[in-house]
């Protein structure tokens, strides 16, 4: 690349000159390329230990003028190739003007403005995100792709000096982290280490400190794990690990690429060896915090945070913390937790203004709501750029908000984006043909269990009191606090919580806490239109909705009728609709029925949203990994909390059974359901912490008997019966028997356990729970299941192909990974199709992973048998073709091994019967089987006037005849049969025959050598291709040569006789017409002996004999003249270059010999139409030449050919040009 010039004082120290002109200098860096010796060692240590190679390339060109000892670098390059290209460039452009100038500063002067004039171009043509990062970082990202050969698509996010323990030895070096992978190097005293790791492969990441490793980071894969320390920051390269394995598992989930993030804003100032991908990974971790902090949408991002006060009039003091502000919130969290936090939405700000500064009050912020709340910030350091941002995130929000904002809060492509603004406008008395939700529904208006308890008389009982004071406490905090979405959140509302939210205000305060009411307000109509969509939509999310319908909740009354059977139902669908990479998952329906009791219909969609897609994320996907992962978090806190206990429960593998339930339903189906509610309101408010610490305090209450416990079901008991009776005294809503504790129950009831006495110990003993600590123990787990469901995957792929596939279990296991790694390859480093268009979650594991003709062709040249050299490419795409049986251009793996297992493990007919198949339709397309036809008519002149349309109209003109004749016979057939329908009806039909018959269709039917088409004459020619190509790198060439050309001068003969014989035997019916009731046996017999040749066909066939020719060679020189004669005459000593191939063998039948050499090319300008062959005679013609017979017996392993394939780096290598010490390590 060019340079700025610099001036270089010692243009020989650590240097060597390789080519020179008067005015310009090539000089290559000692340690690089053959030679060097010791100084060569040292400083090529130096340049990676130290990364001077980062900022000083391999190679340079200097600038010099006579005998100056100044010189100047005008231009470096990482390869030779490139140096090259510039010392060309140079040469040919400047040396002939440069020796016109007198003046040696002159030329100076001349050179640094051309190259500074070449530099200022290229800069204009480059991407922004170029510009955007530092020169010394696109050094870097230059140099890891040219070490690890990684593509132009795959980008650096940050790279690090670190040490690499190979054994008990460091290596210092220098580690690369890119979007994919993490890579390695280090170059020290002439010892190279080389490792590139996919962070899709990596099982666990772990940061810990031993004697025997200092403070390190532990990368482990499935086969092996790697230690990195010496970190100059070892938290922020812990992080970044975190965040691209997380992608990556991302990735494996749902199948998503990692993609850019086009909108985030430039820096104010350039950031020193920080990638623009780095700012993006930073901005998203701290947009994920933000989020996950106020409960906020999925599309919500931090534009900044500033230190602040903020004076809270309930405690007459000014708190400190922090004020967020994104494109749609301004909010507060202070500094001690659970002190304060505010979220105030734009939508509701009416007036920003700044107050007037004083020694007790700097910098104030006053910022006034619609409903009259004023909230008071100071002490900000950049109040004014603050003022402005909040304006104009102020004039970007509507004053009223009028329909959908065209997007959902979640941009993943499972939201449904066709959704129209608004409604659609209804004419005056027009009514929609089937509405399915409207306002005035009951279920719209309020929840279920308002519209259930209005009958029942008002009982002013102790728990009615209760309820009634509840409802006070919290009308007194919402006088103090506020109410609705500016209400200050402070430990006292944590603590009303906790005591219970009233029945009234539970729906309010969920929409609240969960931050459902914010998209309810932004997106109003959504969920009206999104019922109108859905409904009457036949999936299978539909139906597993309707077959779980009435398991939700069928002990209480308000599920007992339609009137909440048709609300649930509303929901579900909507949000299977909305998010069909979810759609619907069992535990669903529990969860939201109980939303129904409290919430309208649009507020319990809503708050279903946000559970699915925030507070409990990835819990109801196909795999349920989120529940799986906080499943593996719980046992992890049950080691640190309750260690004893640990170690027994996992000998009986309890954690695991009885914690999914938990977690999915939030306790709802193991718990009373007025017991189960309470912990519902703590966890919409402190989110999923309180089901942790549940889930402890009941192992913790149960420990004991636990502890006596000898097998897993006695455990589950315990627990079972000790939830059963977990109960809550305060509640006001009639009694609800209990499913399972009705199951459950023994003889002797036991103690009833107060859910306000679990709830307050859980926090007591299990308090101090943190969030962020949670969500670090997630990642961890998240890494492990994964990977845990992936060989899941891999196992149950293997089981379900071995029946199948001759390989062995291992080998299956082996080509599935290679398999799979294609796949994935493809989802960052582009394709034909996109990764998601080929993955689809909700398939068996068979065909999730597919793969196109390009990857397939990369896995077939590393590991078939059968070498084609350059015509494997074409032999590769024919396979392709014919294992793609649904034609959607992918196969999965089962199609893949099926392909190999045949060339592998299949007899010597299964292997012939795989190649006989790989020239036939449809694995053999049209323009491979005409190329030797419009080769033929390029070259030749044919005046005679043999129409090719002729044949389709003749041949279009039996079909009529023929086709009339079957529809009048059929005619007949009816009337004749008129009277006999009523004979029919009256017969008792057999059910059970035609049952038999059905599936006996269904059953497969394998498939034998006579079922076998028939080949003809372009198709042999194609065979023959692929079998010359094969026999190219065999040992013994010449002999397979020798037996492939008597091989086929014999099929040709054959196929020449049987033309004859058919075409005699077929003269006398050409010229009567057949009858209709013949037709059919007729082309059975043309297609069995002719290959499905039509009668038109056979007589055009037969009247080309009347002019028959005699047989003639075709020479060397013809066959170079016209490249169709030498297809046809494949067995020729011209085409096979064999010397000891007898004359004989290259006669080729009377046909197309005749064609070739006659007078009349009329019947050469296409192959002959009745020339056939079967596979039953290509079978025995093969059979009687033992060198293609122990060809094709041969046995292949495919461990080696997967241990070569293995051995290549995950990458696809980019072809360039290397030095010379580059193309020694190579060849090493």
């Amino acid at each position: 690349m060019w340079i700025t010039p610099e001036e270089v004082l010692l243009a020989n120290a650590l240097w060597v000159s390789e080519r020179a002109n008067p005015f310009f200098i090539l000089q290559r860096r000692k340690g690089h390329g053959k030679g060097g010796g010791i100084t060569g060692l040292l400083v090529g240590t130096l340049d990676v230990v130290l990364d001077s190679s980062a900022r000083v390339a391999p190679y340079r060109i200097l600038h010099q003028t006579g005998d100056s000892q100044l010189f100047w670098s005008i231009a470096c390059g990482s390869s030779r190739k490139e140096i090259t290209e510039h010392w060309e460039w140079l040469e040919t452009n400047l040396l002939q003007t440069l020796s016109i100038f007198d003046n040696d500063d002159d030329i100076t002067t001349f050179v640094k403005g051309k190259i500074q004039g070449i530099i200022a171009e290229e800069n204009k043509s480059r991407q922004a995100q170029e510009d955007e990062d530092c020169g010394k970082f696109r050094e870097a990202e230059l140099k890891m792709r040219k070490l690890f050969g990684m593509p132009e698509e795959e980008k650096l996010v940050n790279y690090y000096s670190c040490s690499y323990w190979k054994g008990r030895v460091p290596r210092q070096g220098w580690l690369y982290l890119s979007v994919n992978h993490l890579c390695f190097y280090s170059f020290l005293l002439g010892k190279e280490v080389t490792l590139v790791v996919q962070w899709t492969d990596v099982t666990q990441l772990d940061k810990n400190a031993t004697l025997v490793f200092p403070e390190s980071v532990r990368v482990s894969t499935r086969d092996t794990e790697h230690y990195f320390s010496m970190f100059l920051n070892i938290n922020d390269t812990f992080k970044l690990m975190e965040q691209l394995a997380n992608i990556a598992m991302r990735q494996l989930l749902d199948n998503e690429g990692f993609a850019a993030d086009r909108m985030l804003p430039k820096p104010c100032k350039t950031l020193k060896n920080v990638s623009a991908l780095k700012r993006d990974l930073d901005a998203r971790a701290k947009n994920e915090r933000y989020r996950a902090l106020f409960r906020l949408t999925q599309d919500e991002r931090l534009d900044g945070h500033t230190d602040c006060t903020l004076w809270t009039p309930f405690a007459k003091m000014h708190v400190v913390g922090q004020m967020f502000v994104s494109n749609n919130y301004i909010c507060f969290a202070s500094r001690e937790e659970d002190l304060c936090q505010l979220i105030i939405p734009l939508r509701e700000v009416s007036i920003v203004e700044k107050a007037d500064s004083s020694s007790v009050l700097p910098s104030p912020l006053s910022i006034s709501t619609k409903n009259k709340m004023t909230f008071l910030f100071a002490n900000l350091k950049d109040r004014d750029f603050l003022v402005q941002r909040i304006s104009d995130f102020l004039q970007r929000t509507p004053d009223r908000l009028c329909g959908l904002t065209g997007q959902s809060e979640t941009p993943s492509p499972s939201t449904p984006t066709s959704l129209p603004p608004t409604p659609p406008v209804l004419g005056t008395g027009e009514l929609p043909l089937v509405q399915h939700y409207s306002s005035s529904l009951p279920t719209a208006k309020q929840g279920l269990l308002s519209i259930y308890q209005k009958d029942q008389t008002e009982d002013l009982g102790p728990k009615a009191t209760k309820e009634k004071m509840k409802e006070e406490s919290w009308n007194i905090h919402f006088f103090e606090f506020g109410r609705g979405v500016c209400m200050y959140r402070t430990s006292k509302t944590r603590d009303l919580v906790l005591k219970g939210i009233p029945e009234s205000l539970r729906g309010e305060l969920w929409l609240l806490f969960s931050g459902a009411q914010n998209e309810m307000a932004t997106h109003p109509s959504y969920y009206a239109e999104l019922v109108e969509q859905a409904m009457g939509r036949c999936t299978l999310a539909t139906e597993e909705i309707e077959r779980d319908l009435h398991r939700s909740m069928p002990e209480h009354h308000a599920f007992q009728n339609e009137m909440g059977i048709a609300a649930l139902r509303r929901v579900l669908t909507a949000y299977a609709y909305r998010n069909p990479g979810i759609g619907y998952c069992q535990a669903m329906n529990i969860v939201t029925s109980v939303l129904l009791l409290y919430c309208t219909e649009e507020e319990a969609f809503w708050l279903l949203v946000a559970l699915c897609e925030r507070m409990l994320p990835d819990y109801y996907n196909t795999r349920v990994v989120g529940a799986l992962v906080d499943q593996g978090v719980f046992e992890e806190l049950t080691r640190e909390c309750l260690p004893l206990l640990y170690e027994h429960m996992q000998d009986l593998g309890v954690i695991s059974t009885i914690s999914l339930s938990w977690f999915l339903t939030l306790f709802l189906s193991v718990m009373p359901f007025d017991s189960a509610v309470l912990l519902v309101d703590c966890f919409f408010y402190e989110g999923i912490k309180v089901i942790f610490q549940v889930s402890l305090a009941v192992l913790h209450a149960n420990m004991e008997q636990l502890l006596a416990c000898t097998d897993e079901g006695e455990a589950m008991t315990i627990l079972g019966r000790y939830l059963d009776n977990v109960v809550n005294k305060q509640t006001v809503s009639a009694p609800i028997p209990h499913l399972h504790a009705l199951l459950t129950s023994g003889d002797e009831p036991p103690p009833e356990i107060d859910v306000f006495e679990l709830i307050k110990t859980s926090y007591e003993k299990f308090g101090s729970l943190r969030a962020d600590v949670i969500e670090q123990m997630r990642f961890k787990q998240r890494l492990k299941v994964i990977q845990c469901l992936e060989d899941t995957a891999k196992r149950s792929v293997v089981r379900a192909i071995m029946t199948e596939s001759a390989f062995a279990i291992e080998e299956l296991e082996e080509l599935y990974v290679l398999f799979k790694a294609k796949h994935i390859m493809s989802c960052y480093w582009g394709a034909s199709s996109t990764p998601a268009e080929r993955h689809d979650p909700s398939l068996p594991y068979l065909e999730q992973y597919r793969i196109d003709s390009g990857q397939f062709g990369q896995l077939f040249s590393a590991l078939s048998p059968w070498s084609c050299g350059m015509h494997t490419a074409t032999l590769s795409a024919r396979l392709f073709r014919l294992l793609d049986s649904n034609k959607d251009s992918l196969i999965n793996f089962k199609e893949f091994v099926t392909g190999l297992s045949g060339m592998y493990h299949g007899d010597m007919t299964e292997k012939l019967k795989l190649l006989y198949k790989l020239h036939l339709p449809p694995a053999l397309c049209p323009e491979e089987a005409e190329s030797a036809l419009e080769a033929t008519q390029f070259f030749t002149d044919d005046d005679t006037p043999q129409d090719p349309p002729s044949l389709s109209h003749l041949d279009f003109l039996v079909q009529e005849v023929t086709s009339g004749d079957e529809v009048k016979e059929a005619k007949e057939a009816g009337e004749a049969g008129g009277d006999s329908e009523d004979k029919k009806e009256e017969k008792i039909k057999d059910y059970k025959y035609y049952l038999r018959m059905w599936a006996k269709e269904k059953e497969p039917k394998k498939e034998t050598i006579k079922d076998l088409p028939r080949m003809n004459q372009e198709q042999f020619i194609e065979l023959c291709k692929t079998l010359y190509n094969m026999f190219s790198e065999d040992p013994l060439e010449q002999e397979l040569y020798h037996a492939i050309a008597t091989v086929a001068s014999l099929l040709l003969r054959i196929g020449e006789v049987g033309k004859k014989f058919t075409n005699n035997g077929s003269k006398k019916p050409e010229l009567q017409p057949l009858p209709a009731e013949d037709v059919p046996q007729q082309e059975k017999e043309d297609s069995s002996g002719e290959g499905g040749q039509s009668l038109v066909s056979k007589a055009l066939a037969e009247a080309q004999l009347d002019n028959p020719t005699p047989p003639a060679n075709v020479s060397d020189e013809e066959a170079k003249d016209d490249t169709s004669i030498s297809s046809y005459s494949v067995v020729s000593a011209g085409s096979l270059q064999c010397e000891d191939i007898a004359d004989d063998t290259v006669l080729i039948g009377c046909g197309v010999g005749g064609a070739i050499g006659g007078n009349d090319f009329r019947r050469g300008s296409a192959p002959d139409a009745d020339w056939s062959i079967s596979f039953e005679q290509v079978l025995a013609s093969l059979l009687t030449e033992p060198a293609l017979v122990n060809y094709f017996e041969k046995k292949h392993d495919i461990k080696s050919k997967m241990a070569a394939c293995k051995a290549q780096r995950a990458v696809e290598r980019q072809i360039s040009s290397s030095s010379d010490h580059e193309l020694a390590q190579l060849s090493t």
